[in-house]
């Protein structure tokens, strides 16, 4: 029996893919909660097999929450689950250590194949996370600057575009505002951007902040 811990902010979506994998005779849904702080807590008093894992979530977020759990346990099995299936964001998620990705959009029996991939070892990108990141490597693609980015510096931008303050910032990611400051500045030189504006402006350009 595969165990998952479902991490969705929204009560509709986790309902309905706790009612769809219970339909799995191999596959149980031993842990639901709505925020990457709760996702933390359960996987640290029973770790699942595989976690399913909203990227877009208030808070802390799936992708800090991702980073987080990967430092603990390198080997966790996550699959992140998400609207937005192109931009920047899949491959930052794949270099970080996440091993599925499913857009929302996808039918059952393609976040059941990833459950069942993942856990033989492979990684699962659904079909269109497939495709948009072989288009990003073809001879005279438009290649996002937001690639070049670390996940941390990633995590700052996203809560950048969110519209957080620096104190909101510190908190969620546990760094002094001095911290939080430096990486907003590197930001800013490797986009070769000025401030916030520029940010959100590039963001909107290459598709980064309807990922966010």
């Amino acid at each position: 029996m595969i165990k998952v811990l479902l991490v969705d902010d929204h009560e509709l979506v986790r309902s309905g893919i706790e009612a769809l994998l219970a339909a799995e005779q191999d596959i149980s849904v031993v842990g639901v909660c709505n925020c990457g702080e709760q996702a933390l807590q359960l996987v640290a008093q029973d770790p699942p097999d595989v976690v399913l894992m909203d990227i877009n979530m208030p808070g802390m977020g799936g992708f800090e929450a991702c980073r987080r759990l990967l430092q603990t346990q390198p080997n966790a099995k996550i699959i992140a689950l998400s609207v937005h299936n192109d931009g920047p964001i899949p491959q930052q998620l794949l270099k970080l250590g996440v091993v599925g990705f499913v857009s929302k959009a996808s039918p059952v029996n393609e976040m059941v194949a990833a459950i069942k991939t993942v856990m033989s070892g492979k990684r699962y990108l659904c079909q269109d996370v497939a495709s948009n990141l072989a288009f990003q490597f073809l001879p005279g693609a438009d290649v996002s600057p937001f690639l070049q980015l670390s996940q941390r510096e990633a995590e700052v931008v996203r809560m950048i575009l969110n519209g957080k303050s620096i104190q909101e910032m510190s908190e969620a990611l546990a760094l002094s505002d001095k911290t939080i400051n430096t990486y907003r500045y590197r930001v800013y030189r490797k986009l070769q951007i000025k401030n916030d504006v520029e940010l959100t402006r590039l963001a909107v350009k290459f598709n980064y902040l309807d990922a966010v």
